[in-house]
């Protein structure tokens, strides 16, 4: 091994690091993959999107046998609950995916080494080492150009160090073996609201704590009104701009003090979830000993090309500036290995989706409403509920909205907003059409068929100039 040299090496075997790998090697490189799990495919596979929207589908199936099959008229009896099932089948889901990974690489020929990397200080005209740690034995492997892609973790909180049982991250709340009686989820994001969602619709009452008085800060304020409505008549219960400033543990549940406006609440609780975000996978690497830059919020300085301040080493995904969001990495892993090979290939940063996996869903892409007005930019407002959608009245599905945001002068689009069923996927046709600065006009002259939940883009895109047919 010492003595074979790779033309990349990539540490990490993410949505970043797998697909920068596979792709490097469809375009000729010699290419080995760095990764400490057993398993491939990252956080993202083993223990965040994947997993957690396998559990969001099976609670998602629970809530609709007990609440809402009658009105179907599907008379079943109560629906039991099995958590062990559940939890088998997410992961067999998972081991599916990650297996699927592996088979990726055998096929396009990608070396796995097992192990944590390290890049070791490069010298002059030689090529760079990284130094590979497994099972307490090292090995040098050698490469023309290194690619870090080692994702991120859960931020934790001094005061509430993650124990795993009482105090738990999100990768522990996808394991829980039953349903808690009480959960409070510290964090009003994505994820706090995903497992919360999760374990509320299975029976455990969720307390939602967030220091921020608004949840999903960069997500369009109508939006987040709109859902937090809906989530609490789900019973999800919200304390906004509010802090847990103690926690004691009292036998095998922890009594938690809740600060806010001055004042301070004891609430009991089973667990205690924290979701304040994720941090980039930097410790260990070797990065300071190799002379990378990283910025003052701990990211990996880079150029346009994904190049560090080091020649020949490369950075995508978490550890960059930016969203962390799987399809970020994945796009700039694509973009990253063909450019490599001289392709003007672009990602289009202004154009990443977010999405809350909550149900209903909320999706958005580009501007807010909010930050158009900051920016003293010239808009116009198209919004359609989906209580007017046919297709979302034949599945009872009627909460929620679509709102577009076209510039004032020109009509193109800034912005797509949803709330609302598998807005997650109905997203998609608001990013191509800004991609390629496409119109409101654009997309209500197109074809939407019918009935379809994406109609309601096409009736908000007319609403624009005010010509809604159904409003």
């Amino acid at each position: 091994m010492s003595e074979e040299v790779f033309d990349l090496v990539v540490l990490g075997a993410g949505p970043g690091g797998y697909v920068a790998a596979i792709r490097a090697s469809q375009l000729g490189m010699k290419v080995a993959v760095v990764e400490p799990r057993p398993t491939m495919g990252g956080a993202c596979l083993n223990e965040g999107c994947i997993p957690s929207k396998a559990l969001l589908d099976s609670s998602e199936h629970f809530s609709m046998a007990r609440d809402k099959f009658a009105s179907h008229g599907v008379i079943v009896n109560p629906p039991k609950l099995d958590v062990a099932v559940m939890q088998a089948r997410k992961a067999d889901v998972v081991k599916k995916l990650t297996d699927g990974v592996a088979y990726l690489f055998k096929k396009n020929k990608v070396q796995v080494i097992c192990g944590t990397g390290r890049i070791v200080r490069p010298v002059a005209g030689e090529p760079h080492c990284v130094e590979v740690t497994a099972t307490g034995a090292t090995q040098t492997v050698k490469a023309r150009k290194v690619l870090l892609a080692t994702g991120g973790v859960p931020v934790e909180v001094p005061t509430l160090p993650f124990d795993g049982t009482l105090i738990v991250s999100s990768k522990d709340a996808l394991e829980f073996c039953s349903v808690p009686e009480h959960l409070i989820v510290v964090g009003a994001g994505y994820i706090g609201l995903e497992l919360g969602s999760v374990w509320r619709r299975l029976g455990a009452r969720v307390t939602v704590v967030e220091m921020m008085p608004k949840m999903l800060p960069f997500t369009d304020s109508e939006v987040t009104d709109a859902l937090m409505k809906i989530l609490k008549k789900q019973g999800v219960e919200f304390r906004m701009a509010t802090s847990v400033t103690k926690v004691e543990k009292v036998g095998d549940k922890a009594r938690v003090s809740l600060t806010a406006g001055g004042k301070t609440e004891l609430v009991e609780c089973d667990k205690i979830l924290v979701a304040i975000g994720r941090k980039p996978v930097t410790a260990g690497l070797g990065l300071e000993d190799a002379g990378v830059a990283v910025n003052d919020k701990g990211r990996v300085e880079v150029d346009e090309n994904y190049e560090t301040s080091v020649a020949g080493i490369y950075a995508i995904g978490d550890l960059i500036p930016g969203p962390l969001l799987a399809h970020k990495a994945s796009e700039e892993a694509v973009a990253f290995a063909e450019r490599l090979t001289g392709m003007k290939s672009q990602v289009h940063y202004e154009t990443i989706p977010g999405i809350a996996y909550t149900w209903p869903e909320a999706a958005s892409v580009g501007k807010t409403e909010q930050a158009l007005k900051e920016e003293q930019i010239p808009y116009a407002v198209g919004k359609f509920n989906f209580m007017g959608n046919g297709r979302a009245r034949a599945m009872d599905e009627t909460e929620g909205f679509v709102k577009i945001l076209a510039h004032k002068e020109n009509d193109k689009v800034l912005g797509i907003h949803i709330v609302g069923p598998r807005a997650s996927d109905m997203i998609a046709e608001g990013v191509a059409v800004m991609v390629y600065g496409g119109t409101s006009h654009d997309i209500a002259a197109m074809f939407h068929a019918h009935p379809t939940l994406a109609e309601a883009i096409k009736e908000a895109a007319l609403d624009v100039h005010k010509s809604a047919i159904h409003a």
